[in-house]
């Protein structure tokens, strides 16, 4: 068990307010400022062990993309096209070098809690990245920074369990993708359905000898507390006693949040207090309070930073 003096880590690079500056869009740069006025108006910034920039190399992005799709993105990216070839991601001249800001990030989150430096962790990063697929960038995402994440744990740290939950509005299609057959990495989603990306049915539940560690719960527009935070309660909470994960990772998405440009559910700061604090739960449980946040979606700006201040808040309170 870490000590309990240990801080909630934040990875918070202003590089990642630069991708997509100037171009009229729903994933747009002012969400990094929002999510950073809304900690410190929450008087929660000083209180944050500042974690460290550094950019994911290509060794650490092949651990869930292929060869062939970076040589595209990256391509895409540096020859000054509006959109990556390979679906439907809006991109600027600097996209590729932020997208891997963004995914370093990540990783020394996981190494910071990993090794104890800090209790948690939340990574406050553009663009966000659970629709990446192993070969394709779609839905505002270039590379799969949770996914990234969770595999690097694995990899550099030994961890044999990853649990991934993922409350963004959208499903994580990517992250499913990546993870489907392998059953060291659990998949929890709750999403609207239908909506982008079209994913995430009940019975997506994983192949082969991963079966039955994918778990997607779709709900209708107007969803909220009850299905959402049941969901978690009901059934994430028992299967991740069965788990028993050694690390906890969360892609917080605050599309879920009510008034959200993109999404139709009614989730509250409230609601997201609550959530953070069963998925803690998790962490306490089975490994050793380990959790790393990755920031997704969240397009109603006031209610981004009201929202992602209330989760931050939730992980601070050991």
């Amino acid at each position: 068990m870490a000590d309990v003096d240990l801080k909630t880590a934040l990875f918070a690079d202003p590089h990642c307010r630069e991708h997509l500056a100037g171009r009229s869009h729903p994933e747009r740069p002012e969400r990094y400022d929002s999510v950073i006025h809304g900690l410190e108006k929450a008087s929660l910034r000083d209180r944050l062990l500042p974690l460290k920039e550094r950019s994911a190399s290509d060794e650490e992005l092949l651990l869930c993309h292929t060869q062939a799709y970076l040589d595209i993105a990256r391509h895409d990216v540096r020859a000054g096209y509006h959109q990556l070839t390979t679906g439907d991601t809006d991109i600027t001249p600097n996209s590729w070098d932020i997208a891997l800001r963004a995914a370093g990030g990540v990783l020394n989150a996981v190494d910071a809690v990993v090794t104890g430096k800090a209790r948690n962790a939340f990574c406050a990063v553009r663009p966000p990245g659970h629709h990446a697929t192993p070969n394709r960038g779609m839905g505002f995402c270039l590379v799969n920074n949770i996914a990234i994440g969770a595999r690097y744990a694995q990899r550099k740290h030994g961890l044999q369990r990853v649990l991934i939950v993922d409350w963004d509005v959208h499903h994580g299609n990517g992250t499913q993708d990546i993870y489907y057959s392998d059953p060291t990495v659990f998949f929890f989603s709750t999403h609207q359905w239908p909506l982008y990306p079209g994913t995430g049915r009940a019975d997506e539940t994983g192949a082969g000898p991963a079966k039955g560690t994918k778990m997607n719960f779709p709900f209708p527009a107007g969803s909220g507390r009850k299905e959402i935070l049941g969901a978690v309660e009901n059934s994430l909470m028992p299967a991740a006693d069965r788990f028993k994960p050694d690390l906890v990772m969360i892609s917080a998405g605050f599309d879920s949040r009510v008034d959200d440009l993109l999404g139709s559910f009614t989730l509250t700061d409230r609601d997201f207090t609550d959530l953070t604090a069963r998925v803690m739960e998790i962490a306490a449980r089975h490994a050793g309070g380990r959790l790393v946040s990755v920031l997704e979606g969240g397009y109603n700006l006031s209610g981004l930073a009201s929202a992602a201040a209330a989760h931050v808040e939730a992980l601070t309170r050991h």
